[in-house]
């Protein structure tokens, strides 16, 4: 209950909030339903990007699919390289950064609030059955077939452009049938085998991403996991070359980031929120790890 009352304090950026983080001055032009749904080209926005982007949660459910070119993505302590024919999809609330976007980039950006299915013709099951909207699930899905996916993001990409409101429930309706589409091709992919060391790591960085506020120790997260301290730290090196305690560290930093740069909580309130009751101690955490003070990150974020 803990955990779940501290991040429930912590805000997440709506799209209109998110382009001053994303863009800075540059406006992107938008429908009067941005908020809850938009989709765009990513070779339309892709110069006006502010990269690298900092850690950050967003208010709503997003994908990007690539039809050229490379991103280099991440959710919580994983990065991921995105290309061709690939998809990387993302819940709410997830703590997600931009490191790159190759010049060549070409493919469609787009999000959605799951509310929009709640009309009474609509019925989207199908999200909770996409591995990459769960918030333990592997974001990334590479397609084997990208025509059927690339015409529904063309269909819903020049519905969208209308601006009409009264077409407005055309949207997830086309929307439903692109999921399920990726639930069908998702479905037919045979399953990566994973050794018990990474399958083990996986579940230790899914613990971490959701249970940081609540857990302080590698021992705590070890009983949750029902493993051993050492046990749990040999499979994270293998998998990692990085101790349980270096990736427990290092999601508290993607916290901090994502406190200090989306509130405005006091240094001494994150630092305890962290597990860290001194703030000095924490200052000298945190610059230790990215070399920059807490207050400095703040102001270079704002």
């Amino acid at each position: 209950m803990a955990q779940k009352q501290a991040i429930a304090k912590i805000p997440v950026l709506n799209p209109s909030q998110f382009d001053e983080y994303l863009f800075g001055t540059w406006k992107p032009v938008v429908s009067k339903v941005y908020n809850q749904f938009h989709i765009e080209r990513v070779e339309h926005y892709k110069t006006h990007l502010q990269l690298p982007l900092q850690p950050h949660r967003r208010l709503v459910y997003f994908m990007i699919f690539l039809t050229k070119g490379k991103v280099l993505r991440s959710k919580g302590l994983t990065q991921y390289e995105i290309g061709p024919n690939t998809l990387f999809a993302l819940p709410s609330d997830q703590i997600t950064s931009i490191e790159f976007v190759s010049e060549d980039a070409e493919g469609y950006y787009l999000h959605f609030l799951p509310e929009i299915f709640q009309q009474k013709r609509f019925n989207l099951p199908v999200l909770k059955e996409l591995p990459f909207f769960q918030f333990t699930g592997n974001p990334v899905f590479e397609l084997i077939e990208n025509k059927q996916v690339i015409e529904l993001f063309e269909l819903i990409l020049q519905e969208y452009k209308k601006n009409q409101p009264e077409r407005f429930e055309l949207l997830p309706l086309y929307l439903t049938t692109l999921l399920t589409e990726f639930k069908l091709q998702e479905k037919s992919q045979p399953r990566a085998l994973q050794n018990a060391a990474t399958y083990l790591t996986q579940r230790y960085k899914d613990a971490l991403s959701s249970l940081i506020y609540e857990k302080k120790s590698v021992q705590e997260f070890a009983d949750y996991l029902s493993v051993s301290p050492n046990h749990l730290n040999k499979s994270v090196k293998i998998t990692t070359g990085k101790s349980a305690h270096e990736l427990l560290e290092e999601m508290r930093i993607l916290e901090a980031k994502v406190l200090l740069s989306q509130t405005e909580l006091s240094i001494g309130e994150i630092a305890f929120r962290l597990g860290k009751v001194d703030p000095s101690d924490f200052s000298r955490f945190f610059r230790a790890k990215t070399l920059l003070t807490p207050k400095q990150y703040r102001n270079n974020s704002n």
